[in-house]
């Protein structure tokens, strides 16, 4: 019988990174891999526990934080050298660091997914160059780099983090299955009033997802459309800004923030339309779940979002932070049925032959073997 290849996933942030991860335990060949996971406190463990074959929580900060880093590397080159794990797997930049420190001068293969490079987020160029000189140097620590999507690929190269053999794209996938049997939530539960045309948004109320772009959009298409209604599914370091916003704008009985939810599929299955209107984006995983719930979808055209959606095939493009292009693409959705339903059925098309989480767990357990046998 052939011996399982123990990987040990390390990851710190949740959000897209969390749900990545469960798809990839959820359809793991169990016969043949043993997925350990470390994660950080942010987690639900419970859930992950379920999934993977085992999961070890430790402190981790997200901000860089010298001696909270210190002590995470320390306990996780613990747990490696304990565990002898065949391969390493790092998820995202902060873990991806801490886990390749950690493993330094240990025989293993050394994967590392940035689920979208910092350097490509919107801050001040100094940030960015550091970020870039950290990529550059880890990449040396490292056996096989995964890039979620083909500008996550292109953005690598661009900037030399390291020679293009050592990059792999594996597209993000998503549990098509869960998706297809979580239960819609009622607008009767959520008190929306059943005839409302729904605009959502689902994703981290932070700078990034551009909650405050939506806010604007929703405002101007309240005046065109009365009976709208807007969903901002999740939470985040914005919240109280975008409750003062909303407040402002008029908009309290038309709004509903839910924070953090187990089920966002359950949420987007009574949207009429969802929107993306990030100001940077590594992929955005809502893309293909919106596409699997049947819901028509406007987002912005930065990064990789473009190399996800075609424009007026799957999705339509707006300019970012432009809350009146916003309000345009989805007047138009409201007006023209023939386009809304075009969108819907390109877009499922495109879900289950290119984004569909069973292709993602098969490319990363090739992955897995090549890199064993060949590395």
């Amino acid at each position: 019988m052939k011996k399982k290849i123990c990987v040990l996933h390390v990851a710190e942030a949740a959000g897209g990174v969390e749900r990545y991860l469960e798809t990839l335990f959820r359809y793991t060949d169990h016969d043949h891999v043993e997925n350990i996971l470390i994660c950080s406190q942010n987690y639900d463990y419970k859930k992950m526990k379920q999934l993977a074959d085992r999961v070890i929580v430790i402190k981790m900060a997200h901000q860089i934080d010298s001696k909270a880093d210190f002590k995470a590397v320390k306990a996780i080159r613990h747990y490696i050298k304990r565990i002898t794990p065949d391969i390493v797997y790092a998820h995202s930049s902060k873990a991806g660091a801490l886990a390749r420190i950690a493993d330094l001068g240990i025989k293993n293969k050394v994967i590392y997914n940035p689920h979208g490079w910092a350097f490509n987020m919107q801050q001040s160029a100094k940030k960015k160059e550091m970020y870039k000189w950290v990529e550059r140097i880890s990449a040396h620590f490292c056996d096989k780099i995964v890039c979620i999507s083909d500008a996550e690929k292109e953005s690598a190269l661009r900037e030399k983090i390291c020679k293009p053999s050592k990059l792999q794209v594996i597209y993000n996938g998503i549990d098509l299955e869960e998706i297809k049997n979580t239960k819609a939530k009622t607008r009767n539960e959520l008190n929306i009033p059943e005839d409302a045309f729904v605009v959502g948004q689902v994703g981290r109320l932070s700078e990034q997802k551009a909650p405050d772009v939506f806010v604007k959009a929703a405002k101007l298409i309240k005046e065109k459309i009365p009976n709208a209604y807007f969903i901002l599914v999740g939470d985040g370091e914005l919240r109280n800004q975008i409750e003062v916003m909303i407040h402002k704008a008029g908009l309290d009985g038309s709004f509903l923030i839910t924070g953090w939810v187990d089920n966002p599929a359950a949420y987007m299955k009574i949207m009429n339309v969802g929107t993306l209107l990030s100001r940077w984006e590594g992929f955005g995983l809502v893309l293909p779940e919106y596409m699997a719930c049947g819901v028509p979808i406007v987002a912005t055209d930065v990064d990789a979002i473009p190399t996800i959606l075609t424009s007026k095939k799957t999705g339509l493009l707006v300019q970012m932070d432009n809350a009146l292009n916003v309000f345009q693409s989805i007047f138009s959705l409201y007006k023209n049925q023939k386009l809304k339903s075009m969108l819907i059925r390109d877009g499922y098309e495109e879900v289950i032959i290119k984004y569909n989480g069973h292709r993602m767990v098969l490319a990363n357990e090739k992955l897995y073997v090549e890199g064993l046998e060949y590395g």
